[in-house]
């Protein structure tokens, strides 16, 4: 007893440090340090990750950021034409604009950097800054509208497969408004398209429209005219195209071992088509979710091929997956499959392209309306460009109609250089008395009686 009691200071005494099995540096590992032991976890993979990780296409990611810039004039645009007062509007004005159209900058730093579209005056009564639009953006915009209005049967065409695409035949008119550019659709389509057209389509109550008729020969897919032309062109088996899709992966695209066979089978895979009407049934057996996903697959290339631009917002598809028997994460869906479809996150949104649709951010096969709009993006993108034409074309046209002619005619102001010549070999000794002589029988010949030059040679006579 004697003994422990001796022992026992010495261990009351002593350090944790003096102990080398609970020092954490010297064993990092043990019982008694068992929290700073790290577990291996698993990478996980999904549609964030692969969002982070995929590869980026630089031409699409730069025109979603000029369409952006060409968005948000057009919100001032819309703005503007609701003030009733004129065809311009205050900066003052403006600047309470600025969190509608959702612009980080100031107002004035935003439409000094388009003088190809905002024209920037002073008020000649009020003697404040205003602001209008220029007379070609203007001339843009109609056109536009007036290509809409001639490409409206081609926009019926387009509701009429989304209808037959869907499993009742119904869709929210609300869905539609949401991609209604998508669509080429004027802003009052539902009067002027859903309700003219009775023999097409149905409203039912006030926020559903219902197709009345299946047309057969509209429900061909997009996919499938490509199919057919491969089958032809380069001598391939039905087995290898009837269930195909064109794949065109981005450059650097990195592929795994084993992918090849993976997306040969993928291809070869057997799945019901867009417009195809048969209960959708999510087998568990025998690759059904792979063709449940190949369907969902077909739906979204189907539904991208009827925009016309080949593109859409993420988001608006949400609208659409009860409609069309969706059940799986679109999202997901588009990433895993990096040949067809492209996410842009550019533009505080994110935007999927049809990828076979466009090559170096230009769509292959335009139509008109695509066409109009790129001139509204062109024009945007002029910048300052060029601003000098711009600041001199009124002085231009002012020239032009100061009664300048082409053929050596008289002009304005050349009465001026025979009262100089006069005076030079008339009077070489300076007589104020004579030169009001020459300058009285100069102003007879004198075209116009408005012209200040007159008025000055005048007073200097007398």
């Amino acid at each position: 007893m004697r003994a422990l009691y001796r022992v026992r200071p010495i261990i009351i005494r002593s350090t944790p440090s003096s102990f080398p099995f609970t020092d954490p540096q010297k064993c990092p590992f043990g019982p008694f340090n068992s929290f700073t032991q790290k577990r291996f976890k698993k990478p996980v993979i999904s549609a964030r990750t692969r969002l982070e990780d995929r590869v980026r296409d630089p031409k699409l990611d730069k025109l979603i950021t000029h369409l952006k810039k060409l968005k948000t004039i057009l919100n001032l645009h819309q703005l503007m034409s609701n003030k009733k007062r004129g065809p311009f509007v205050s900066l003052q004005l403006m600047s309470r604009w600025k969190n509608i159209v959702g612009l980080n900058v100031n107002i004035g730093t935003f439409i000094n950097k388009y003088p190809h579209v905002f024209e920037v005056f002073k008020h000649p009564i009020r003697r404040n800054l205003c602001c209008r639009v220029r007379q070609k953006m203007k001339a843009l915009i109609e056109e536009e509208e007036r290509v809409v209005k001639e490409c409206e049967l081609e926009a019926v065409q387009r509701v009429k497969k989304l209808l037959m695409m869907s499993v009742n035949g119904t869709l929210g008119v609300h869905a539609l408004r949401l991609i209604r550019r998508e669509l080429g659709l004027p802003e009052d389509f539902r009067d002027s398209v859903l309700a003219n057209y009775n023999a097409d389509f149905r409203l039912v109550g006030l926020e559903i429209v219902e197709l009345v008729d299946k047309d057969e020969s509209v429900g061909v897919a997009k996919v499938e005219l490509w199919r057919e032309k491969e089958y032809r062109e380069k001598w391939l088996s039905e087995f290898e195209t009837k269930y195909a899709f064109p794949i065109n992966f981005p450059t650097g695209f990195k592929k795994e071992a084993g992918f090849r066979d993976k997306l040969k089978n993928w291809q070869r895979l057997p799945y019901l088509k867009p417009y195809e009407r048969k209960e959708v049934v999510k087998v568990r057996t025998c690759g059904g979710i792979e063709q449940f996903e190949k369907r969902a697959v077909g739906i979204l290339h189907e539904f991208l091929s009827l925009m016309v631009e080949n593109k859409v917002e993420v988001e608006r598809l949400a609208h659409f997956k009860r409609d069309f028997a969706i059940e799986v994460n679109v999202r997901e869906l588009l990433l895993e499959n990096p040949g067809i479809f492209y996410i842009s996150t550019k533009g505080n949104a994110q935007t999927v392209f049809l990828r076979e649709a466009y090559s170096k951010g230009h769509l292959i096969e335009p139509n008109p309306i695509y066409v109009v709009r790129r001139k509204l993006l062109d024009l945007v993108l002029q910048g300052c460009q060029s601003t000098r034409e711009l600041a001199a074309e009124k002085e231009i046209k002012e020239l032009s109609s100061a009664g300048c002619t082409a053929d050596g005619g008289r002009r304005d102001g050349d009465w001026v250089i025979p009262i100089l010549e006069n005076f030079d070999n008339e009077n070489p000794d300076n007589s104020v008395s004579e030169i009001s002589q020459i300058v009285a029988m100069d102003l007879k010949t004198v075209p116009s009686d408005n012209d200040p030059l007159k008025s000055q040679v005048t007073h200097l006579g007398h």
